[in-house]
């Protein structure tokens, strides 16, 4: 059997992958289990610092109210860094303050874990707004993310218990033993790659042969900008390495640089490509194998890691499958290609390319290193279904796995209806307070999803922002609406984003789907913690064995994707039949 190279490289990034997750998953859960203190001392003086009681147990209503309260104390400081921008230190391009609206919108974006961007960092962001207020909240948010799924872990693993753990030492340690080497790691490597990593001014180069520039002129044909020769191009730099380290280990994905990990400062080489590719799901996949420690079951941990890649591994290779066939109509008018590659590098070519949009999308990720609004449209429906299921395909880390196992919740529900039994995961009664809150946590993204893009396409202000008319317009609305729902981040390009009703209808869906999901989550771990176990019998359902893996599969794709088959048939669907009929 021959495999071709595309094929062998996607096969390497998911074995080394699958590699990484039980050692990297081991060390996890003993991370948050207290049994890793060599920098001990170190969370002493923050706990003193801070004036926490790291001895504490926290209810999950106590647990809810930090997490809001730290979330929102980091939305109005992220926000006045970018107000007042202008005024703060390592500004040496004088870059402005930003709007109210993109303003309001980056800040939601950062603090949600999304990192929509309506704008482009190096022309928008001071050195300072880059350092201190994306790349901090860039740690923040992904270990906001990893508290709360060991706090539902910890809620599922309790024996008749009231307390879920404590946030702030959560928050820390995640951090401190987790977030923070590994980034560490990685800058390294990347620098090593050829990534940025400088505080210095934009350099300025002398091009290789001038160019003249016409003059500008206003609507009533005025001059504004008089004709010119242009000899020398300033080209950005900035600590870039450092906030490309955070944004793919943390799914954050926001770029330093507006073309993302297109741009060859953030992603010079096929190396540095794959090691990018790793980081996306590396913490989210590993997270599997730290619940399967945790709960003391690892089969657990790897029935739900097995759900997640049955559904990622066939979604990549139809991807790529797609993209490497092109447009079937250039063949018939005789034009040779080798398949779609617009908007793509030819360092990485098509398959790396659709590699790295399945897993940034699988993950809510977000960065990109091909442009998704130039895939083929059943190839770029493949991201925007992947964002579509709710980020629980991986997921971003601790998000993705915490939203599937509220998919686990619902699948046992469904199963124990089925055979007349009261449903049971890890030897406790799932009751009607878990299914209430696990329906809220799945309900609200694709309706605050569906509303919102009927809003945009219903009001003028909606449909200003639309660059290519008919279903791939309408694709790049539900695409942008859905990865904000979703905490994705990225986006199908021809969307003009940056606009008052955008950033605010956008930034309102940001807070939606990372705090009204966040929320049931925390009261399904505080419910869980408070049951008394019961035994296991002949009628319990394994939750570990291949029967089941299929059953929450289904589960996923039934209740997470068909919610969107009427919008999906109006945008991708619609494209592709288009394109093949040749109109």
């Amino acid at each position: 059997m021959n495999i071709d190279n595309g094929t062998l490289q996607i096969l390497l990034y998911l074995a080394v992958l699958l590699a990484c997750v039980k050692p990297l998953g081991a060390y996890m859960a003993r991370v948050y289990q207290g049994q890793v203190d060599c920098l001990s001392g170190v969370e002493r003086c923050f706990h003193r610092l801070c004036g926490v009681d790291h001895a504490h147990e926290m209810t999950w209503k106590e647990y809810t109210a930090a997490v809001l309260a730290f979330s929102i104390g980091g939305l109005v400081v992220l926000y006045s860094i970018l107000r007042w921008q202008s005024h703060l230190p390592w500004n040496p391009m004088a870059m402005p303050d930003l709007t109210p609206h993109l303003a309001f919108n980056t800040a939601v974006s950062f603090v949600t874990n999304t990192n929509w961007q309506s704008y482009g960092g190096e022309t928008t962001l001071s050195y300072f707004s880059q350092f201190f207020g994306l790349t901090v909240q860039n740690f923040l948010s992904a270990a906001v993310g990893m508290a709360i799924v060991v706090a539902l872990i910890r809620g599922l693993a309790s024996k008749n218990g009231k307390t879920i753990g404590n946030f702030w030492v959560d928050l820390l340690r995640g951090n401190l033993y987790i977030l923070l080497p590994l980034c560490l790691l990685y800058t390294a490597l990347l620098q090593g790659q050829g990534v940025v990593q400088t505080f210095s001014t934009y350099v300025s180069v002398p091009l290789v042969e001038a160019q003249q520039v016409d003059a500008a002129k206003d609507a009533s044909g005025a001059i504004t900008t008089p004709a010119q020769t242009v000899t020398e191009q300033t080209i950005a730099v900035g600590p870039a390495a450092s906030q490309i380290a955070i944004k793919q280990i943390g799914t954050n994905g926001g770029g330093f640089f507006n073309a993302n990990s297109a741009h060859p400062f953030e992603n010079p080489t096929p190396f540095s490509n794959f090691l990018e590719m790793l980081a996306i799901l590396l913490i989210p996949a590993a997270l599997c194998y730290t619940f399967g420690a945790m709960i003391g079951d690892r089969r657990q941990g790897w029935a739900v890691f097995a759900a997640m890649t049955i559904i990622f591994i066939p979604l990549t290779f139809f991807c790529v499958a797609q993209e490497n066939h092109g447009n079937p109509k250039l063949e018939a008018l005789g034009v040779t290609h080798t398949g779609n590659m617009e908007g793509k590098e030819s360092r990485f070519g098509i398959d790396n390319s659709a590699l790295w949009a399945a897993a940034t999308t699988a993950a809510s990720n977000g960065s990109v290193n091909a442009m998704h609004d130039s895939f083929t449209p059943l190839g770029g429906l493949v991201p925007l279904v992947l964002i579509q299921f709710g980020e629980v395909i991986y997921g971003g880390v601790g998000s993705g796995l915490y939203g599937m196992l509220v998919f686990v919740i619902i699948t046992v529900f469904i199963a124990g209806l089925m055979v007349g039994r009261t449903p049971e995961y890890l030897g406790k009664k799932i009751g009607a307070f878990e299914i209430k809150m696990a329906s809220v946590a799945i309900l609200v993204m694709p309706v605050t999803v569906l509303f919102s893009t009927a809003l945009a396409v219903l009001t003028k202000a909606g449909r200003a922002g639309i660059l290519n008319p008919g279903a791939q317009g309408f694709s790049e609305i539900l695409y942008a609406i859905s990865s904000a729902g979703n905490n994705n981040g990225s986006a199908f390009g021809g969307l003009t984003a940056n606009t008052p009703f955008y950033d605010t209808l956008l930034a309102i869906a940001m807070l939606i789907g990372r705090f009204w999901i966040i929320v049931p989550v925390l009261a399904i771990a505080g419910s869980m913690a408070a049951k008394q176990p019961v035994p296991v019998s002949n009628g319990t359902l394994p939750t570990h064995k291949p029967l089941f893996i299929f059953f929450l599969v289904g589960s996923v794709i039934l209740v997470g994707v068909l919610t969107f088959v009427p919008a999906l048939a109006l945008g991708p669907v619609a494209e592709h039949l288009t394109m093949i009929s040749g109109k």
